[in-house]
């Protein structure tokens, strides 16, 4: 996380809140059942998160058109305008990683987290 911390506190975010940001960001509008799962997140944080997002007017909930029951969450203009702003140096650290450890390396991490996240979501 030394890789992106000092962009995230420039930006004024945690890194669990720039995924909410960045997933939603590229997949406008989920639910939040979805979106803790594709952020890694435990549903008590990402209450949390959304909470505070949208008290900031970062974050609009709608009601589901087919059930409901379900909001269905997404980014407001301000917050698409954040992302915008910061994923180039957040995707520029990436990128530093990836020199350090390597194409190879870097997938190789991926496919074990991938892995880790296959379990967890197995255990449930």
């Amino acid at each position: 996380m030394a890789f992106f911390r000092p962009v995230l506190q420039k930006a004024g975010f945690t890194e669990q809140q720039w995924r909410v940001l960045r997933v939603l960001n590229d997949h406008k509008e989920l639910e939040a059942k979805q979106l803790a799962d594709l952020c890694c997140i435990l549903s008590p944080s990402l209450t949390r998160i959304i909470t505070r997002f949208e008290e900031d007017g970062l974050l609009k909930r709608k009601k589901s058109l087919t059930d409901q029951r379900i909001s269905l969450l997404s980014l407001t203009p301000k917050a698409n305008k954040i992302v915008k702003e910061f994923r180039p140096e957040v995707d520029a650290s990436y990128q530093r990683i990836i020199e350090k450890l390597g194409e190879e390396r870097m997938k190789e991490l991926s496919r074990l987290l991938n892995d880790i996240i296959a379990l967890e979501s197995s255990h449930d």
